[in-house]
């Protein structure tokens, strides 16, 4: 599974995933500004954007890395760089 993964939202354009965040759900951020996120759920007939604030997107992504981690996934350095591209 890639973690590079892209959307378009009606208003703010291109968006990129930072991370998974549960069943059918994901945090994107917006690709040139990089300080909006959005919560997406993704739907068999489509896909909803809710706004969130940078620090709950941020505990979704730490959240995720934990998890990574727990698991030993061979994806870590992929999903850790991102996180460290969005947040640091």
């Amino acid at each position: 599974m890639s973690a590079e993964r892209y959307l378009t939202h009606p208003n703010f354009g291109l968006l990129y995933r930072v991370c998974p965040a549960g069943e059918a759900l994901e945090v994107y951020a917006t690709l040139y500004a990089q300080r909006m996120f959005f919560r997406v759920t993704l739907q068999p007939r489509g896909v909803s954007f809710e706004s969130i604030p940078l620090l709950d997107a941020r505990f979704l992504a730490e959240q995720h890395l934990m998890r990574q981690r727990r698991s030993q996934s061979s994806e870590l350095a992929t999903w850790q760089k991102l996180f460290d591209q969005t947040f640091i």
